[in-house]
């Protein structure tokens, strides 16, 4: 892995951030010697992201079943 130093770093941010992307991450060395990693954030998926269930169920068919639930429950 390469290590940037800060002063690469801050003229290159652009192209580091593409790098870390491709490679999964990026050093860069501070003056003072302590080194950083620039890692990419993994993007969460949203709770809402389901697969289709296959059902052919209308909108309309959906909340009957669920007021129907709740009513029983």
């Amino acid at each position: 892995m390469t290590v940037y130093t800060t002063t690469e770093a801050r003229r290159r941010l652009v192209a580091l951030l593409k790098e870390a992307a491709r490679d999964g991450s990026v050093r860069i060395k501070g003056s003072d010697g302590r080194e950083f990693e620039l890692v990419p954030v993994e993007r969460g998926r949203s709770p809402l992201d389901v697969q289709d269930a296959g059902l052919d169920l209308t909108a309309d068919e959906i909340v009957a079943a669920i007021r129907e639930g709740r009513e029983r429950g």
